[in-house]
Protein backbone atom coordinates (compact mmCIF):
# COMPACT_ATOMS: atom_id res chain seq x y z
CA UNK A 1 0.00 0.00 0.00
CA UNK A 2 2.78 2.46 0.86
CA UNK A 3 4.41 1.65 -2.46
CA UNK A 4 1.43 3.21 -4.24
CA UNK A 5 1.48 6.31 -2.04
CA UNK A 6 5.16 7.12 -2.45
CA UNK A 7 6.84 6.95 -5.82
CA UNK A 8 10.57 7.39 -6.17
CA UNK A 9 11.04 10.63 -8.13
CA UNK A 10 14.17 9.17 -9.73
CA UNK A 11 12.25 6.27 -11.25
CA UNK A 12 9.43 8.56 -12.37
CA UNK A 13 11.86 10.89 -14.13
CA UNK A 14 13.75 8.00 -15.71
CA UNK A 15 10.50 6.77 -17.26
CA UNK A 16 9.69 10.25 -18.60
CA UNK A 17 13.21 10.77 -19.93
CA UNK A 18 13.20 7.43 -21.77
CA UNK A 19 10.36 8.86 -23.86
CA UNK A 20 12.40 11.86 -25.08
CA UNK A 21 13.61 11.87 -28.68
CA UNK A 22 17.29 11.41 -27.85
CA UNK A 23 16.64 8.52 -25.47
CA UNK A 24 14.27 6.85 -27.92
CA UNK A 25 17.02 7.03 -30.54
CA UNK A 26 19.73 5.59 -28.28
CA UNK A 27 17.37 2.89 -26.99
CA UNK A 28 16.56 1.90 -30.58
CA UNK A 29 20.29 1.59 -31.35
CA UNK A 30 20.70 -0.60 -28.25
CA UNK A 31 17.79 -2.84 -29.27
CA UNK A 32 19.15 -3.15 -32.82
CA UNK A 33 22.51 -4.19 -31.42
CA UNK A 34 20.93 -6.73 -29.07
CA UNK A 35 18.98 -8.21 -31.98
CA UNK A 36 22.08 -8.35 -34.18
CA UNK A 37 24.24 -9.96 -31.48
CA UNK A 38 21.47 -12.35 -30.46
CA UNK A 39 21.04 -13.56 -34.02
CA UNK A 40 24.64 -14.72 -34.32
CA UNK A 41 25.86 -18.01 -32.96
CA UNK A 42 29.39 -16.76 -32.45
CA UNK A 43 30.46 -13.13 -32.16
CA UNK A 44 32.84 -11.00 -30.15
CA UNK A 45 30.52 -8.01 -30.49
CA UNK A 46 28.66 -6.85 -27.43
CA UNK A 47 26.40 -3.88 -26.90
CA UNK A 48 28.33 -2.12 -24.15
CA UNK A 49 28.80 1.09 -26.11
CA UNK A 50 25.11 1.26 -27.04
CA UNK A 51 24.09 0.55 -23.45
CA UNK A 52 26.35 3.29 -22.10
CA UNK A 53 25.06 5.74 -24.72
CA UNK A 54 21.48 5.03 -23.69
CA UNK A 55 22.19 5.26 -19.95
CA UNK A 56 24.15 8.48 -20.45
CA UNK A 57 21.30 10.06 -22.44
CA UNK A 58 18.71 9.02 -19.86
CA UNK A 59 20.76 10.11 -16.86
CA UNK A 60 21.68 13.41 -18.52
CA UNK A 61 17.97 14.14 -18.92
CA UNK A 62 17.24 13.09 -15.33
CA UNK A 63 20.07 15.20 -13.90
CA UNK A 64 18.52 18.38 -15.23
CA UNK A 65 15.13 17.64 -13.67
CA UNK A 66 15.64 15.57 -10.52
CA UNK A 67 16.54 18.19 -7.97
CA UNK A 68 13.59 20.38 -8.91
CA UNK A 69 11.25 17.63 -7.72
CA UNK A 70 12.88 16.67 -4.43
CA UNK A 71 12.29 18.58 -1.23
Amino acid sequence: MLHNLFQDPLETLRQKCVETEHCVHTQARLEQCETRVGSRSSTEEDCTEELFDFLHARDHCVAHKLFHSVK
